[in-house]
């Protein structure tokens, strides 16, 4: 088997990652680019220097990580706040949710499912479950005048399934909210975001943002219904002002914040943002989807069972392969052996996940070690 036309190149985008050839792991972590490190080493040096100001200018990379997202989700920057991570935001919408069912597909991530499970034991919205895909049709039949939410994934971190936001919104209607769980899907996939009404984000995987900073967006229609039951104390009008009296909450986004973040981690998160928004969202989207249609293709040449959608329009960046029954452990160790990185799941399923500056060979390598496993 040999490597196709070279794929399509995307100026300056490449040229600022170095991570090894055979990172096939970006739905769990994707190394971040030269310019993450820069910014970082950056404030970090400010915060080392302790001069003049250096506390305000390194609080005003969050004000930057929000406005590179605004950008590119389509949310106004008055809806956008940022977040240590896609659980924090999970949870602040959760317990914002008063009363109510909220429809959650069960093979959720735990992300997904602890905000509800502990917003249920609080007295607010409960968690009512969906079996299989969380597709329109499932989501219609189950509908109750009780739901007042549907909460799923852009993109399911164990199948690679990809939901129909725009369908998904269609079938709850105007007057419930759409909750999108975007970690696996924003910067993988070009789409409209704005069909959520709560779209969270973390950095660590396909933004390449590194640990500690991810986004929250809403729309006007989540801003007026969710509560900041979990908004701290830099959530409310004249934070410095100490008086001792609660003080009135935001009227934007950022009522839901907590307390003050990490500086660097939300540099890190605005450099990533910038440098994919630089680059084109969805050329990196097209170059990761040229580059899943190589390895569905080298899989199937394989003679590799494959357990993620084959629809384009159902798939983003991950790829799961079967293999025999309890040989998930050797094909991991095979792989990792050739310099390949995955992720195991169970006895008999390999997830890959490739980004837009994979290389061919490393595609082909992987489907040729899985096909050989007996």
């Amino acid at each position: 088997m040999t490597a196709p036309a070279a794929f399509e190149a995307i100026a300056g985008y490449s040229q600022r990652f170095g991570e090894q050839a055979g990172y096939l792991n970006f739905a769990s972590y994707g190394p971040p680019s030269s310019d993450v490190v820069a910014v970082s080493d950056a404030l970090l040096g400010r915060a080392f220097a302790g001069a003049p100001g250096a506390s305000e200018g390194l609080h005003a990379e969050d004000l930057r990580a929000r406005a590179a997202f605004a950008r590119l989700s389509g949310f106004g920057i008055d809806g956008v706040t940022i977040v240590p991570n896609t659980s924090t935001g999970l949870f602040q919408v959760a317990f914002g949710l008063p009363e109510g069912k909220v429809l959650v597909g069960r093979g959720e991530f735990p992300a997904n499912l602890y905000p509800w499970w502990r917003s249920a034991e609080a007295g607010r919205a409960e968690p009512a479950f969906l079996d299989g895909q969380v597709t329109p049709e499932a989501v219609r039949a189950a509908l109750t005048p009780e739901v007042v939410a549907l909460s799923v994934s852009a993109v399911d971190f164990k199948t690679g399934f990809r939901a129909d936001l725009g369908g998904l919104r269609d079938a709850i209607g105007p007057e419930r909210l759409l909750i999108v769980d975007g970690i696996q899907g924003f910067g993988a996939i070009d789409q409209d975001w704005t069909a959520a009404d709560v779209l969270v984000v973390g950095g660590q995987k396909w933004l390449r943002a590194g640990w500690g900073a991810g986004a929250l967006a809403l729309s006007d229609r989540a801003l007026n219904r969710l509560q900041p039951l979990l908004g701290g104390w830099t959530g409310v009008t004249d934070p410095a002002v100490y008086d001792g009296s609660e003080h009135a909450v935001r009227g934007d986004a950022l009522r839901f914040s907590l307390t003050n973040l990490s500086p660097f981690a939300s540099g890190m998160l605005a450099a990533a943002l910038e440098l994919l928004e630089a680059a084109g969202p969805a050329r990196v989207a097209g170059a990761i989807a040229q580059r899943v249609e190589l390895l569905l293709d080298a899989l199937a040449r394989s003679a590799v069972e494959v357990l993620s959608p084959g629809e384009p329009e159902r798939r983003a960046g991950i790829v799961v392969a079967g293999v025999p029954h309890g040989a998930a452990a050797e094909a991991v160790s095979r792989l990792t052996a050739a310099g390949i990185t995955v992720t195991r799941h169970g006895d008999d399923r390999i997830r890959l996940s490739p980004h837009a500056t994979t290389p061919a060979e490393a595609l082909l390598t992987a489907s040729s070690i899985l096909g050989g496993l007996s």
